[in-house]
Order: structure tokens, then C-alpha cells, then sequence
């Protein structure tokens, strides 16, 4: 994990990383981390990691993402300066109601203007649509009140995984100068 941040220390970075469950969050967390990603299990509350890189503190909250938990993810809203929404590319079926849920997430007074990067996950996998197909399902081109970004990514494997925190790092700088 690297980010340059030349003007403050160890400055922190509030990252929201939601998602339908099973979209893959933890494992992403667990891979940002460097921790182990064999034993996962779902998330029913949330879990924090905070993840050290040149010049940053992430402090990265993964919330659950099954169905009774997502009316609490607005807890969690206050003094976001990243939101990371991981889709399973390879389910299909679920496209509709993810992208509802990143509809209503845009929408939220908390989250106004805060940059939003779309992990396309499950790229590993045959079946997974790619990152093209799903923005245009998402409509993400009409997006104008913040930066935005779809990338690419397998948890599992890593990859892409750094390509998409580099745009992290990226705007988080641009946001704050």
C-alpha cells in the first residue's frame, strides 16, 4: 500500500467500504492489510482496519453488508473522505439492487461530494462482467457532483487492488489541497 503524502505525517483517511454481502469487502480489507484471507466468514457488524502507507493512516471501516444491516450504514456517514463500493461482478442478478443501493448512497446529505471508487471484484471468475458493462449499468457517467472511479479487481488474487487505492490516495490529496 502506498500513497505520497509530502505535507502532513501519518495524516488519516476515513474510508467507507460498502457492498452487497458477499460482494467480497472483507476479503479486500483483509488484502489491504496483507492479513490472512482463507477463513472468511460474513460480516455482522463491521470491522476496522487501519492500514499504514507512505504519509496516510487508512482507517478503513467494512460494514456489513447483508440486508438488516444496511439501514445502519448511515451511522457511519460523518467525516467520510472515501467511499469504496465493492460489487461481485460475477453476480448478475443482484446488479439491479446493488446499483439501487449505490443510488441512494450518492444521495446522501453525509456523503455529498465525497469521492467514490467502484471495486468491479470477482474478476477472477469467468462469469464476471466486466468493469465497462457494470459502470453502464450504474450509470456512473452521469455522476457530476464528485470524482468517481471504476476499477477492476480481484480480492482474492490482489489484483487491480492497488491500482484502485493508488486513486484513493490520489483524490484524497487533490480533495485536500
Amino acid at each position: 500500500m502506498r500513497c505520497i503524502n509530502s505535507d502532513t505525517p501519518d495524516q488519516e483517511v476515513r474510508i467507507l467500504l460498502l457492498g452487497l454481502d458477499n460482494g467480497g469487502k472483507t476479503t479486500l480489507l483483509k488484502q489491504l492489510a496483507s492479513e490472512d484471507i482463507t477463513h472468511i466468514t460474513p460480516t455482522q457488524g463491521f470491522n476496522i482496519k487501519s492500514v499504514q502507507s507512505q504519509g496516510f493512516k487508512l482507517n478503513v471501516w467494512d460494514i456489513g453488508g447483508q440486508r438488516k444491516i444496511r439501514p445502519y450504514w448511515r451511522n457511519y456517514f460523518e467525516n467520510t473522505d472515501v467511499l469504496i463500493y465493492v460489487i461481485d461482478s460475477a453476480d448478475r442478478k443482484r446488479f439491479e439492487e446493488t446499483g439501487q443501493e449505490l443510488a441512494e448512497l450518492l444521495d446522501e446529505e453525509k456523503l455529498s461530494g465525497v469521492p467514490v471508487l467502484v471495486f468491479a471484484n470477482k474478476q477472477d471468475l469467468l462469469t464476471a462482467a466486466p468493469a465497462s458493462e457494470i459502470a453502464e449499468g450504474l450509470n456512473l457517467h452521469t455522476i457530476r457532483d464528485r470524482v468517481w472511479q471504476i476499477q477492476s479487481c480481484s480480492a482474492l488474487t490482489g489484483e487491480g487492488v492497488q491500482d484502485g487505492m493508488n486513486w484513493v490516495c490520489k483524490s484524497v490529496n487533490a480533495k485536500r489541497k
